[in-house]
């Protein structure tokens, strides 16, 4: 067993030493992996800060019923008695028609404009929470119609409508991600294919001597297996350090940008995550690719 670990760890080293070799060549094949790998990530970190950020709406699936003009405070507590027995409804908070007036008084400073109407024009507003906190299931929509076509309520308006949008487009892009990532991976198992294919035919004579001596596939097939292997990791390294330079340039706009809103939001790297995925992640390609290639060239060459 020792032997046979020593042999490998040998091959390991012969392999990432022709890679050093040609340095060149060696660098850009690297780098279009890494850039072909940090694409979807960068991608997925995006998305997932996106979908960070719209969970911080607690209030996202408040609705407010706008009352008619002529519902009565008698009514209206009648009316939120009845809301508050329905099982799809959490909680309600009613709000008169001259609290609204002194709420739109102090937030917008035209009290003097206000006194010299002869009539209060808002109306009163109850302000229902759904039991479920999650805004795009369609029973809030429904409950939505449901409560807009009460006889008392003049309308009902879900609140931060944008919010459920900002959700769905936040879906695609995570939908969006995993077809890109699968293409990329795609196309990283074929650039080291044909990397490893070009290798096999500059080593053909070699690859007949071997097997006039009596090498087996798998004895020359295991060099080729660890240059896509050090191509694929060495490629998910330049990833990662791509990825983590690219965020630090996002993340002090980000900052100021959340900072002018009053918020607290950072962008959430996933360094340690990305670490460990995109290296994993390329070797395995790299493996990949380099086995799909050496399976299909390696039997061609045969000594004459």
């Amino acid at each position: 067993m020792s032997n046979y670990l020593l042999r490998h760890l040998q091959v390991m080293l012969f392999s990432l030493g022709r890679l050093w070799r040609q340095p060149v060549a060696s660098l850009m094949t690297i780098t279009v992996i890494g850039i072909a790998l940090v694409l979807p990530a960068g991608l997925f970190v995006l998305s997932e800060n996106m979908s960070s950020l719209s969970n911080r709406w607690d209030s996202a699936s408040q609705i407010t019923l706008f009352l008619q003009q002529n519902v009565s405070p008698k009514q209206a507590k009648k009316l939120t008695d009845e809301l508050q027995s329905w099982p799809e409804i959490k909680q309600l908070h009613y709000q008169s028609a001259k609290q609204s007036l002194e709420e739109f008084r102090q937030l917008s400073g035209l009290g003097d404009v206000l006194d010299s109407l002869p009539n209060n024009p808002l109306p009163a507003i109850i302000i229902v929470e759904p039991d479920d906190d999650n805004i795009e299931k369609a029973t809030i929509s429904q409950l939505v119609q449901k409560l807009d076509a009460l006889s008392s309520v003049d309308q009902a308006k879900l609140d931060m409508e944008w919010l459920q949008r900002f959700r769905s487009i936040n879906k695609m892009v995570q939908r969006g991600v995993t077809i890109l990532a699968i293409l990329l991976s795609l196309s990283v198992v074929l650039a080291i294919g044909n990397t490893i294919r070009l290798a096999i035919l500059s080593r053909e004579a070699e690859i007949r001597v071997m097997k006039l001596v009596g090498a087996t596939d798998r004895f020359i097939r295991r060099p080729f297996l660890y240059t896509g292997f050090w191509y694929g990791i060495l490629g998910g390294f330049v990833a990662w350090i791509t990825l983590v330079f690219s965020m630090g340039l996002l993340s002090g706009p980000v900052n100021d940008l959340a900072g002018q809103y009053g918020s607290d939001f950072s962008l959430h790297w996933f360094g340690g995550f990305m670490f460990l995925i995109l290296p994993f992640t390329g070797a395995i390609l790299g493996i990949s690719g380099a086995w799909l290639a050496v399976g299909r060239h390696l039997h061609l060459i045969e000594p004459s």
